[in-house]
């Protein structure tokens, strides 16, 4: 009963609800582990606000190191071997952690407080990337179109219930504790990886097993084909403009809510909001609509839909009168990051299943992690440019839409493009 209700949700064949329900628990497990230690980090960044900048330079070419030694495993380890590798890596991390606190003395907190934020920086990309390799190495385009919309549910829910944990464990328990209890998710995804794989190499007919050769290269054989695959370069540009909208609307949402909130305890509470309005539209579209878009419309449509969604939310937050500008941003932020993270993230992952091996790895490791905090960066300099030069936050919100409309007709021919290579 429960398999045949699960396959009127989800449109899945015969043989795929256990290894997407596993694939989902593996989402909820890494983004649980994150949401848990992400208030951690926030607080970090509050206190050293004023290094803030420098903070992320760095976390910019720490990925550029990560990105290559990830590389390097993939090259030498099956991916039974990787996966499950590089969840106890950063859970070794974590109680590296603990014990520098617990046994270092108080006038070391600072600089441990800057490595952890830049390591949690680090772990928040780098952790999903190695998850997405993995998941568009064991499920092909078809599925994916069908399947990942469900799968990516599974990280929203981590979500959730790592900010709950979080919220509940930090009245009762020291600050410290929640780096211990984040490696027990971390654990789990391990053995999570590990079962996903050996039902792929059980059930080749329904998932695709790994081949007898390891993916080979080197090191640094991931990152020349992002710039001579055409295919890749456009998914790093995506995903550059995707990190220019979403930081200008950051940097615009916080000068709108200082600006109109006075009062630090009611900011919270209205950005709370915002959260707890993302997540239940996100959830609700990833398990009932995802699916459906991306097989009614296509991988091109779904994939501009984000940057028309950013295009409406830049003209109308650059638009609206003051009395509404609150409301507005409301609507905007819900409207972008639930198509950011239902939408956009599920139909961008279905590109990568046509890709080599080598290319679902090394090369996608590279775009999600450096070129996306390269993004980042690179983003947040340009805001302060044109603060610098007098723009206001509307004026600014103007100014990006135009940059919208070229990344909406970009997804338009990646997806094409991807529609394509699938038919071959």
């Amino acid at each position: 009963m429960l398999a045949a209700l699960f396959a009127r949700v989800v449109p899945v064949r015969p043989g795929e609800s256990a290894p997407t329900l596993l694939a989902t628990a593996y989402g909820f497990a890494i983004l649980f582990a994150y949401y848990l230690l992400r208030p951690v980090r926030d607080e970090i960044g509050a206190a050293d606000r004023a290094n803030l900048q420098v903070l992320w330079t760095v976390v910019f070419f720490v990925m550029l190191l990560a990105v290559p030694l990830y590389s390097a495993a993939v090259a030498r380890f099956s991916r039974a071997v990787f996966i499950p590798l590089a969840n106890r890596f950063f859970a070794a991390n974590l109680i590296a952690f603990y014990a520098a606190l617990v046994l270092l003395p108080a006038s070391a907190r600072p600089w441990i407080d800057r490595v952890f934020y830049v390591w949690i920086s680090v772990f928040a990309l780098f952790v999903v990337a190695v998850f997405w390799g993995f998941i568009v190495d064991v499920f092909s385009g078809e599925q994916g179109k069908r399947l990942f919309g469900f799968i990516t549910v599974g990280a929203s829910l981590g979500g959730i219930a790592g900010s709950a944990s979080t919220a509940t464990l930090a009245a009762h328990a020291p600050v410290f504790l929640l780096l211990l209890f984040a490696v027990l998710p971390l654990e789990a995804a391990a053995r999570l990886a590990r079962a996903i794989h050996r039902r792929a190499e059980a059930a080749p007919a329904v998932l695709r097993r790994e081949p007898a050769a390891r993916v080979g290269g080197s090191a640094w054989s991931g990152i020349a084909p992002v710039f001579r695959s055409p295919q890749l370069r456009h998914i790093a540009l995506w995903i550059v403009l995707m990190t220019f909208a979403s930081t200008i609307l950051y940097f615009v949402q916080s000068h709108l809510v200082g600006e109109a909130i006075a009062d630090r305890a009611l900011r919270r509470v209205f950005l709370a909001r915002i959260d707890l309005a993302v997540n239940i539209v996100t959830i609700l579209t990833q398990a009932l609509l995802t699916a459906r878009i991306l097989r009614r419309f296509g991988l091109g449509a779904t994939l501009a839909l984000l940057p028309v969604v950013a295009v409406l939310a830049f003209v109308a937050l650059g638009s609206a009168p003051h009395s509404l500008a609150l409301s507005t941003l409301l609507v905007a932020r819900v409207l972008y990051d639930s198509s950011r993270h239902a939408l956009a993230k599920p139909a961008r992952e279905v590109l990568f299943t046509q890709l080599s091996r080598e290319q679902r790895y090394k090369s996608k490791a590279f775009i999600d992690a450096a070129v996306y905090r390269g993004g980042d960066l690179l983003s947040g300099w340009i805001y302060a440019g044109f603060t610098a030069l007098g723009l206001t936050a509307a004026a600014i919100a103007l100014a990006a839409a135009p940059v919208a409309v070229l990344w909406a007709l970009l997804g338009l021919r990646l997806g094409r493009r991807g529609e394509r290579e699938a038919k071959h």
